[in-house]
């Protein structure tokens, strides 16, 4: 299916657009530029990035990789950018110009390795558009979702982690892995059982219920908050899963898990 039209942006990321589209359009290493993110599934604001792929012509790849950040400077005023490797994409730029702030994510991707997408990425630029389509209608499209035995093959790995540190007196670590487990398990498992894109918390709030039920797995910082979050984490993980069992549950979870926990909650208590 061919791209929608593109939705109406806000006046600052529009300008930034333009500014990319004419810069790409006079550099011979590139030979499109497609859109993801939100320019494709939607929901465009003021407060969203700009999400882009370069396209470069594959015995220019190295080249443009290179020059990345030089790249990235002529786009306007660049504040502050790194790359992607502790997202796992080590061809992503990370881009803030300002002021006004606008966060913009530029990859470079060889023109024989487009790779993976989840959706159909929107095509903004192509010196040849129609070759750029006819490549992208022979692609297959894949929303990044996981089964019910993915989150169960870690989730007790997971939780474990944070009822150790919580147990060494490391309330910070124990939160932070709470904080991990509601973005990559408890929300998608609620957007999946609701029907939805599984998308992590990004925009969880309009999602309905999910914040009712998300809210009692937030603790402060205080071992009898953090342990109580997890008592709710626990619960509603398995509440979630219940929609969708695992072919394979966990041996002695969650007993084990509690029991691990309320011994040593015991053991402060004396």
């Amino acid at each position: 299916m061919r791209n929608r039209a593109l939705p109406r942006l806000p006046a600052l990321h529009a300008a930034m657009l333009d500014r990319v589209i004419a810069v790409t359009s006079v550099d011979p290493c590139f030979e499109a530029l497609l859109g993801t993110g939100s320019l494709v599934s939607g929901g465009f604001d003021a407060e969203s990035d700009l999400d882009l792929v370069l396209v470069a012509e594959t015995d220019r790849y190295g080249e443009a990789m290179a020059e990345r950040r030089v790249f990235a400077g002529r786009l306007g005023d660049l504040l502050a950018s790194c790359t992607g490797e502790h997202v796992g994409e080590p061809r992503l730029l990370i881009c803030l110009y300002g002021p006004p702030l606008l966060h913009v994510d530029l990859k470079f991707v060889a023109s024989d390795d487009l790779g993976h997408f989840s959706e159909r990425p929107r095509v903004l630029w192509a010196r040849d558009a129609s070759a750029v389509e006819l490549r992208l209608d022979a692609m297959t499209f894949e929303p990044e979702a996981h089964d019910a035995q993915w989150y169960e093959d870690r989730a007790w790995l997971w939780l474990h982690y944070s009822a150790a540190k919580l147990r060494r007196g490391e309330y910070f670590e124990a939160l932070s892995g709470l904080d991990f487990f509601r973005d990559v398990v408890l929300g998608p498992m609620l957007r999946r059982n609701a029907g939805e894109r599984p998308r992590g918390l990004r925009r969880i709030e309009g999602s309905p219920g999910a914040q009712a039920r998300l809210v009692p797995t937030l603790a402060a910082y205080d071992r009898a908050a953090i342990l109580e979050a997890l008592h709710r984490t626990i619960a509603l993980y398995m509440e979630l899963r219940a929609a969708d069992p695992p072919p394979a549950p966990t041996p002695h979870m969650p007993e084990a898990l509690l029991d691990y926990v309320e011994a040593r909650s015991v053991e402060t208590r004396r």
